[in-house]
């Protein structure tokens, strides 16, 4: 046999080698020994926790091989085989899951420790023994922790204006509240993103008011007090009146200083000109 013929041959042999095992694997689903390869769990985690991906088994049988992905192309993070002692993991082509990465050496199950939003799309688990295949997928999402919302003021007026803001969020939604009842809102979906939400109240409102910063696994609430911050109208049109009256006091000076100035100049311009036609020629 000639090195091609047994290179086509060996080829040949490994097509059929892995028709047979998806023939097999095909057969479990079938007989219901198969998890559904198209379902997705959907995880949450705030960034900073620890989130733990279950492989389904109550303990890893002596032939068990369990391999962990990471989205496409899947880069392998995990892989545990009992019979050969091995019970790995890996950093990945970056390092992301650099010392964050722990294996249950019972169930095969895996756990990311101090997570961050890079760790954050598809995870698979493969597992196969002689009679059985599994396969899991799970949807993890990783959020930042929320920031508190500020409040300011941004102009004077017979009501109270104020915007409520908070910087660099994602995936959140931004609300004035009023007692329990949803005033406004505003949505982002974009990452590292500004957010700005305007109210106007009355200086001698007595209701309460809330903005609240949520995604769906967290929120940050920041409550209005109005007394503090909107002072009655009144004084503070006195503040800026005596404000404006200084302001004017010192513009109306300059101007009397320098009216003063051109009527110098003027007065040395003629009493010059009449010097020049008194001196005798």
């Amino acid at each position: 046999m000639t090195l091609l013929q047994s290179s086509l041959t060996s080829a040949h042999a490994l097509k059929l080698l892995r028709m047979f095992n998806r023939f097999w694997f095909c057969l479990w689903c079938l007989v219901g020994v198969c998890a559904d390869s198209d379902a997705v769990k959907s995880v949450s985690v705030m960034e900073g926790d620890s989130v733990s991906l279950e492989s389904g088994l109550t303990e890893i049988q002596t032939h068990d091989l369990i391999a962990w992905t990471f989205e496409h192309p899947k880069t392998r993070i995990a892989v545990i085989s009992s019979q050969a002692g091995i019970f790995s993991t890996f950093d990945g082509p970056d390092g992301r899951f650099r010392d964050r990465l722990k294996l249950d050496n019972q169930t095969g199950s895996l756990t990311i420790t101090n997570t961050r939003t890079t760790h954050s799309g598809l995870y698979q688990v493969t597992i196969r023994s002689r009679i059985q295949a599994y396969i899991y997928r799970f949807n993890l999402t990783v959020f930042v922790r929320l920031p508190v919302p500020v409040f300011s003021r941004i102009f004077l007026s017979s009501y109270c204006s104020l915007v409520c803001s908070v910087v660099n969020v994602g995936h959140v939604t931004l609300s004035w509240y009023k007692g329990n009842s949803l005033l406004s809102s505003i949505s982002v979906s974009d990452l590292s993103i500004s957010l700005s939400l305007p109210l106007e109240v009355e200086y001698q409102d007595k209701n309460t008011y809330s903005c609240v910063l949520n995604n769906p696994i967290s929120n940050q609430t920041q409550h209005l007090d109005i007394s503090q911050l909107c002072q009655p109208c009144s004084d503070s049109v006195r503040g800026y009146d005596s404000t404006e009256a200084v302001i004017r006091l010192v513009l109306s000076a300059l101007m009397g200083v320098a009216a003063a100035a051109a009527v110098v100049v003027l007065v040395y311009d003629i009493r010059s000109r009449r010097a020049e036609q008194d001196r005798p020629i």
